[in-house]
């Protein structure tokens, strides 16, 4: 038994990397996962299907079921067709993994409109598209009746919120949105059973870090290697757990050591010289200190408008959502 048995994962950005060690972690543990990746290049020009079919086919030979998408998450149509694509394949969704990333490193002086755009709109606005799209899917099955645990693991970034690199304005931007879109969608979604959660991992060695002096390095045989990507994957797979009681949090992974974001500050860590598997996480994080973004909003709100039940004031944020609910003209075409 797996801990994601019976569990349909979407994941973005899938074909290397950090995606690619999550997309086989997860089917390992018995999720059954569409791997998403166009197959460009670092800087997001070109594109190669087979990037994303082949992490299919290993999957499928360690006996895990899986699926292809090519589709970009920039591309607003194509993020719903990837939801789609995991409702039709396996008959629902109940994990997202916004993974996807570019990156094109300049100074703020040399750096263009369009690299500028190109960047946040993966990595910021794919984010948004993807969960959009999940959000109504998830939206139509609660009030269907359908009442199970769903979740959203987004992807920030260490050079988005701890350690903002030079060069790298409009990644660190499109990360730190992330992160922040992280908590308004815990608040927004949690009402239809979803919740919100974001990793952050630093030093992880990958197409956008080898460049950086030292990541190349590879480690004594034997030994763990804290830079391999796969240290993020059991994260993401604790977050992915129809028990994991998290939402709203953002926690930092660098090798071994995960801690749960603040803010800009990183805070308590647990420590392994290892990788955690995901039963270790799931007795250990819940005891890091964290703060909930619902206790944060009402006393935020507390200050403003006099003192309020919790009742009172999720029924304040229904009634923000709800007037805001009326259908874009484009919803469903």
């Amino acid at each position: 038994m797996g801990s994601l048995d019976g569990r349909v994962v979407l994941i973005t950005g899938a074909g290397r990397g950090i995606g690619r060690e999550e997309a086989l972690l997860f089917a390992a543990e018995g999720a059954k996962v569409v791997v998403n990746d166009p197959g460009v290049a670092i800087d997001g020009t070109g594109g190669d299907g087979g990037v994303a079919d082949a992490v299919v086919k290993e999957i499928v030979a360690r006996g895990g079921q899986a699926v292809a998408n090519t589709d970009s998450v920039a591309d607003w149509r194509g993020a719903q067709r990837m939801v789609d694509t995991a409702v039709q394949a396996f008959g629902d969704l109940h994990v997202v993994v916004n993974n996807a990333t570019i990156e094109r490193n300049r100074a703020m002086v040399n750096l263009s409109e369009e690299d500028f755009d190109d960047v946040v709109a993966v990595k910021l606005k794919g984010t948004f598209a993807v969960t959009r799209w999940a959000a109504r899917h998830w939206r139509a099955r609660f009030e269907a009746g359908d009442r199970i645990d769903r979740a959203v693991i987004n992807t920030s970034s260490g050079s988005g919120l701890l350690n903002p690199l030079p060069t790298q304005a409009s990644y660190a931007a499109g990360n730190a949105g992330v992160a922040a879109m992280t908590t308004v969608g815990a608040l927004e979604l949690g009402r239809y059973g979803v919740r919100v959660n974001c990793i952050s991992p630093s030093m992880a060695r990958t197409r956008l870090t080898l460049e950086v002096p030292g990541m190349s390095a590879e480690p004594s045989p034997g030994r763990f290697d804290p830079l391999h990507p796969s240290t993020s994957a059991p994260i993401a797979a604790y977050l992915a757990t129809s028990t994991c009681p998290l939402t709203g949090q953002v926690l930092s992974v660098r090798g071994g050591s995960v801690a749960v974001n603040h803010g800009w500050s990183r805070g308590a860590t647990i420590d392994k010289d290892g990788l955690w598997t995901v039963a270790e996480l799931a007795e250990q994080v819940p005891g890091l200190p964290m703060s909930d973004p619902f206790d944060k909003l009402a006393d935020a709100l507390g200050r403003a408008l006099g003192p309020a039940g919790q009742s009172e004031i999720q029924e304040m944020i229904n009634t923000l959502l709800d007037h805001g609910a009326e259908e874009p003209a484009d919803s469903w075409k």
